[in-house]
């Protein structure tokens, strides 16, 4: 067992350098030229970053205005007798509410819910499991969809809903179990 666990400490110290040596030695191989075409993949994500930045203003302030105006804490407290059914403390539902919408607020949430309540905690573990399990949805759509200038976005909004739901659903199903 010691020796899995030395072997396995120094593939994790060699990954990287191993990575990275081998797409060099690839793009040798290849004939590419690596340095140029790094620099050229640099630009056109500092152009797509550039292009994006007033989608993801416009989505900050959206959001900071909904935390800010009460009306987080008012849907929660509309929400909280169906997360009882469920076995979601209610506690927890800010976090399941801000997670599609932001990965910043999520965290911000998830904070503030391991401070008041613990990392060792159920509403912690869920917080947590809740972070690793779903996606930040509305801020994708609307910041890469607005960064391309999709208007109709067909199935991918449900679809990563959908996926969220799931997500949450499990989290606190699993949460649940062994917790």
């Amino acid at each position: 067992m010691d020796s899995l666990k030395i072997i396995l400490d120094w593939l994790s110290i060699l990954a990287i350098p191993l990575i990275l040596f081998l797409f060099l030695g690839y793009g040798y191989y290849k004939k590419v030229k690596v340095y140029e075409a790094f620099v050229e993949g640099a630009k056109e994500g500092f152009d797509v970053g550039v292009k994006i930045i007033p989608f993801l203003v416009a989505m900050l302030v959206a959001i900071a205005m909904f935390r800010a105006s009460g009306a987080l804490d008012v849907l929660t407290y509309i929400l909280s007798p169906i997360t009882r059914l469920i076995g979601m403390p209610s506690e927890v539902l800010p976090m399941a509410l801000m997670r599609p919408l932001s990965g910043s607020g999520s965290i911000g949430v998830m904070t503030e819910l391991m401070k008041t309540h613990g990392p060792d905690s159920l509403i912690g573990f869920m917080a947590s499991t809740m972070f690793g399990s779903t996606e930040t949805t509305f801020y994708v759509v609307a910041v890469y969809f607005g960064a391309i200038n999709i208007r109709n976005t067909r199935y991918a909004l449900p679809a990563g809903l959908l996926a969220d739901a799931a997500g949450l659903i499990t989290a606190v199903y699993v949460c649940r179990l062994l917790f």
